[in-house]
C-alpha cells in the first residue's frame, strides 16, 4: 500500500501535460547542447591556439555525439531506437556524474568540458536532461509511440 501511494503520489506530480512539457524542452535542449558542445570541442581541438591537453576537448566532443544520438533517436519512433536512447541518456548520465566528480576532485586532470562540474558552464542542463530523457522515455504514453 505504501509504494502504491508513493507511485501515485509521482504520477500526480508527472501529468502528461508535465512530461508533454518535458518532451517540448527535450527537442530544444539536446539539439542545441550538440551544436554547442559540437562547436565547443572542434574549436578546441582544431583551431584555438596553445591547446597542450586534448583530453577535455576531447569528452566534450563525446558528449556532443550522444547528444546527436539522442536527438535522433529520439525522432525515430521504433524499438530499436527507443533502447539506443535509453542507453545513450544513460551513458550520458554516468558521464556526467563521473566527470562532474572528478572536475572537483582532480580539476587538472579533467579541465574544462561540457561536463565539467556536473554542466556548471551550461547552467546544469547536462546533469538534468538524461534525467528527463529517460523520464520522458518511460512515460507510459511515450513508450508506447516507439512500439506500436
Amino acid at each position: 500500500m505504501h509504494r502504491r501511494i508513493r507511485l501515485e503520489g509521482m504520477r500526480s506530480l508527472l501529468s502528461p501535460t508535465v512530461v508533454r512539457a518535458i518532451g517540448q524542452i527535450l527537442a530544444v535542449s539536446y539539439p542545441l547542447l550538440a551544436l554547442s558542445a559540437g562547436a565547443r570541442s572542434i574549436y578546441q581541438l582544431f583551431f584555438k591556439p596553445g591547446v597542450t591537453d586534448y583530453f577535455p576537448p576531447t569528452l566534450s566532443a563525446v558528449a556532443a555525439s550522444i547528444y546527436l544520438v539522442a536527438t535522433v533517436a529520439f525522432v525515430i519512433r521504433k524499438p530499436w531506437a527507443w533502447w539506443v536512447s535509453v542507453v545513450a541518456l544513460s551513458f550520458e548520465m554516468v558521464g556526467v556524474l563521473l566527470v562532474g566528480s572528478l572536475s572537483l576532485i582532480v580539476p587538472e586532470v579533467i579541465g574544462r568540458t561540457v561536463w565539467h562540474e556536473f554542466g556548471i558552464d551550461y547552467g546544469f542542463l547536462p546533469l538534468v536532461q538524461p534525467l528527463l530523457g529517460l523520464v520522458w522515455l518511460f512515460w507510459p504514453e511515450n513508450r508506447k509511440l516507439f512500439f506500436d
